[in-house]
């Protein structure tokens, strides 16, 4: 696969680091974000979870050409640190970085809130949650100049959907953070959105009960009666990055089905 570069965009970031968490595989929402940055010319650092992940991810590392290609769970104490280690001496800035992780036990994904129990409900919020806020800690020395900070979510936390469950909760707190850390970063040219995409068939979303039935649901009721693609949500992110959006920040932004809301 050859990712697509055109003239009269190829240079736009050129020059640009950023850093892009949660490629799992081709089918990522990460792997549509980091396919635009890089035709517009950006350098990435990309992260895997694991080794049994890092087969999967590598080859795409590669067709990225990213200088920077470690392991990353956040669970693990010190690999988060030692990502932005690394980035700060190889690099010494950071322009974007893209937050697409999200995780919750199966016993407490699969059940009811009022039913979760406190590991699981930890757990999730861990990782979904208060991972964002620590790399926006540890990204916000490297943005001399400004940047952007991007993390993905879902409808599911502003009404109830079906199945969803404790994973809404967490989006929702996960929205309210970018809120936050808007306005305590913004001052230095620091932007921060939250995208939600829609139900995309990505791995980490084979885990939602009945997810088919919530896909087929939205594609009904989208104006363009289709979803959005990986490639769809990576364009609209590599835009918000851009010089050009830079009165934008600590927004929700829907990209479903044909109509962009900014909230």
């Amino acid at each position: 696969m050859t990712i697509p570069v055109y003239k009269e965009t190829a240079v736009a970031l050129k020059g640009r680091k950023g850093l892009i968490v949660g490629i799992a595989n081709d089918q990522s929402i990460a792997w549509g974000c980091a396919k635009a940055f890089r035709a517009l010319g950006a350098d990435l650092a990309v992260t895997y979870l694991n080794e049994k992940a890092k087969k999967h991810v590598e080859p795409l590392a590669s067709e990225l050409e990213a200088p920077i290609f470690m392991p990353l769970d956040v669970g693990v104490p010190g690999q988060l640190e030692g990502v932005f280690e690394r980035i700060k001496k190889e690099w010494g800035q950071l322009d974007f970085l893209v937050h697409s992780i999200a995780f919750s036990p199966k016993e407490a994904l699969h059940g009811r809130v009022i039913d979760v129990k406190r590991d699981g409900f930890l757990a999730t919020m861990d990782v979904s949650c208060w991972s964002f806020i620590r790399m926006a800690h540890l990204a916000e020395p490297l943005m001399k100049k400004g940047g952007t900070l991007f993390t993905m979510t879902y409808y599911g936390s502003q009404m109830v959907v079906e199945n969803y469950n404790i994973m809404g909760v967490a989006k929702a707190a996960l929205e309210c953070t970018v809120r936050y850390i808007a306005s305590e970063v913004g001052p230095k040219g620091i932007r921060v959105h939250a995208i939600s995409p829609g139900p995309l068939a990505t791995r980490a979303a084979s885990g939602i009960p009945e997810f088919d039935e919530l896909m087929a649901k939205a594609q009904a009721k989208a104006p363009a009666r289709s979803l959005v693609s990986i490639d769809d949500v990576g364009k609209a992110v590599a835009f918000l990055a851009l010089d050009g959006a830079k009165l934008m920040t600590g927004d929700t932004i829907y990209i479903d089905g044909g109509y962009h809301i900014i909230d």
